[in-house]
């Protein structure tokens, strides 16, 4: 299965205007969208989305993981470019429809699950930059196989000193539209390089990896161990995979979990004094992406990566949270779909 290639038969869709509001959601067969050329979302990108997967467990039960999450999220990006917030749980609902109907759609195995992409766009046919009127709010899916079929592959970073992904004061916290396109091009001279993902910094503060949140399990300069990643600053997307990882690992309490900022000087310095333990990228695609090289000022840094497949606490999470979403190890975070 290619990501994104292949949409499933029906879709989801629900359309606000300023002067009467939300209507309500409807389920029609899978179709292309008419709107007009000058409508806001192709002009000025007022538009915002979320990724979430949808499973089928050992007793052919359709389950979501953490779902109020991502309707959280879409509410808190949609607010920020002044479209109009849902009521999440009535959503929620009209996707767990769309789950029922598009059911045969949903694979059966583990590593495998149908891709939602819960969308928001401002559709006013009106030139000018102003705050959207007319909105359409839909959902997509897609089934997806596992990101590693094969089983984990390490990917190594270019760790990028002149682009930036975000910045003190924009909109790098919320998951829009137009955070990703301007990271096609360095990703891209990144791969003609030799490298898979950048390394995203800000002032040599590290903020995230490719479309990924970041983490490095080390020992720190007091000797601690400690697993590490970007705080929630404003610059670095709430990702409900990283959210689920600081709980598990807060909730094992086997070494020192932290959200704090951290540089390229402190990584290269642990890196050459032997005190990283593994490096690994999080997000709903992957999971967990295991970290074996850094290029960084000219040279390249190795990343210690167990057998140059996955480090243990990388395995870990991803058996732990593969186990969750499928329902075979019971949790709150999984949602099942009655």
């Amino acid at each position: 299965l290619v990501f994104g290639k292949e949409f499933s038969d029906h879709w989801l869709r629900v359309n606000w205007n300023k002067s009467s509001g939300w209507d309500q959601p409807f389920i029609t067969p899978y179709q292309k969208l008419q709107l007009d050329p000058s409508s806001l979302v192709f002009h000025y990108a007022i538009e915002c989305f979320e990724g979430l997967k949808a499973y089928r467990d050992k007793n052919d039960k359709i389950r979501l993981f953490r779902p109020e999450q991502n309707m959280k999220r879409m509410n808190i990006s949609a607010k920020r470019l002044c479209m109009p917030t849902f009521p999440e749980d009535a959503f929620l609902n009209a996707i767990k429809e769309l789950l029922k109907l598009e059911k045969n759609w949903i694979p059966n195995q583990r590593g495998y699950s149908l891709y939602l992409r819960p969308t928001m766009i401002a559709v006013d046919p009106m030139l000018g930059v102003h705050n959207p009127e007319e909105v359409i709010l839909f959902v997509i899916a897609s089934p997806v196989g596992p990101y590693y079929p094969t089983g984990f592959k390490p990917v190594s970073l270019f760790a990028s000193t002149t682009e930036v992904r975000a910045w003190p004061g924009g909109t790098g916290c919320y998951k829009i539209g137009g955070n990703y396109a301007p990271g096609i091009l360095p990703a891209l001279e990144a791969q003609q390089k030799g490298y898979q993902q950048i390394l995203w910094l800000q002032e040599k503060k590290i903020t995230e990896v490719g479309t990924m949140n970041l983490f490095c399990l080390w020992k720190n300069k007091k000797s601690e161990l400690e697993l590490i990643t970007a705080p929630l600053d404003g610059q670095i997307l709430p990702g409900v995979t990283r959210k689920s990882i600081l709980e598990l690992c807060q909730e094992w309490k086997e070494f020192k979990v932290s959200e704090a900022t951290w540089d390229i000087d402190q990584l290269i310095q642990a890196l050459d004094e032997g005190r990283v333990v593994e490096m690994f990228g999080a997000g709903t695609a992957a999971i967990v992406s295991p970290v074996n090289k850094i290029f960084y000022d000219g040279k390249d840094y190795i990343v210690p990566c167990q057998d140059n497949v996955a480090g243990l606490l990388t395995r870990r999470l991803m058996d732990t949270l593969l186990d969750i979403q499928y329902g075979d190890k019971p949790s709150p975070w999984s949602v099942v779909v009655d």
